[in-house]
């Protein structure tokens, strides 16, 4: 009997009128922009502010900053376990498309951006929290983030994602507001001037697991370096409008979920330590309920546990043993 994993893709348009389908996560970014009596000027809010950065990034040959749109897609990697028959909503992230309304022309943009798994919700919000509750001493548990990278992985190897997008994806997140950020005299005229660090978190721990490596660059006209995690070569294989792509993105929801840190009254200086406690900042017109986000979190975590790692646990430990990171 075969315990292969196939993925099949769901595609929805990100737009003012989107509405969450019932299997999205309800703690992932766009979809908690999609709820309450003023979801959709929230909405419209956030793509102009895409947009907007987008232009202000791609300034060459636009002199009047409105040469480019961005148009954003859900894409849905849905996992199919072949001897049971069944479907699960595996992993989200965001395409970009770049409209180019001089040319009138249509542009791959990036693919990845945000990242949304009810794996990860299990493994941190569920097994970490459970592993840890009676320790004295924070620990992670053996194994941890392998089953996910090994997902991960074989979503981007499969002809699904390939159907979708041309490039491996890159994820942005925002910085840990654990760790010390010292900027260095590498810069892009895209990506901005470049951070290091001296320890790697868990997140970059975790991704490692799903073989991505991590850089943190400022943009130009932000205040706070992002995380960006990608496979290759973030600098080469990606063009300046796509690296833009992500960007505008990114940072809007950035400044939307964490405006402590990017949108602060005042830019990182050359060592850095974010902080949510940081008190000199504005606040977007978008509404957003960080803590219920966070409540929720730990609620899609035992979701992921009763409907997929509970009744295939066998399936998955056969699989995840057959399988290399």
């Amino acid at each position: 009997m075969s315990y292969d994993f196939t993925f099949d893709i769901k595609r929805v348009r990100f737009d003012e009128h989107y509405r969450p389908a019932e299997s999205t996560r309800t703690t992932t970014n766009f979809a908690n922009l999609a709820r309450g009596e003023r979801c959709q000027e929230n909405l419209r809010n956030a793509l102009t502010m895409i947009g907007n950065r987008f232009n202000t990034l791609a300034h060459w040959d636009n002199p009047k900053g409105d040469r480019y749109a961005v148009e954003l897609e859900i894409i849905t990697g849905e996992l199919s376990v072949a001897a049971e028959g069944t479907t699960f909503p595996a992993i989200e992230m965001l395409k970009t498309t770049i409209i180019d309304r001089h040319l009138d022309k249509r542009i791959e943009g990036m693919t990845g951006n945000n990242f949304s798994s009810y794996v990860r919700d299990y493994d941190f919000s569920v097994w970490l929290s459970e592993h840890n509750k009676e320790r004295s001493e924070f620990g992670i548990p053996e194994g941890f983030g392998d089953l996910h990278g090994k997902l991960f992985k074989r979503f981007v190897d499969s002809e699904a994602y390939r159907s979708v997008a041309s490039k491996a994806p890159v994820i942005c997140l925002s910085v840990s507001s654990n760790k010390v950020y010292r900027q260095t005299e590498n810069r892009h005229p895209v990506l901005g001037v470049e951070y290091v660090n001296d320890t790697s978190s868990l997140t970059d721990f975790y991704f490692a697991k799903m073989g991505l490596q991590v850089r943190y660059f400022m943009p130009p006209h932000s205040v706070a370096p992002l995380a960006f995690y990608f496979s290759g070569d973030l600098l080469a294989d990606y063009s300046d409008l796509e690296l833009i792509s992500a960007i505008s993105t990114m940072e809007t929801f950035q400044k939307i979920y964490r405006p402590e840190i990017y949108n602060a009254n005042s830019a990182a200086g050359k060592v850095y330590q974010p902080h949510l406690t940081h008190q000199d900042y504005s606040l977007t017109r978008i509404e957003y309920d960080r803590e219920e986000r966070s409540q929720l979190a730990v609620e899609q975590g035992k979701f992921a546990e009763r409907y997929f790692i509970e009744p295939f646990r066998h399936v998955l430990e056969r699989w995840s043993a057959d399988v290399a990171l």
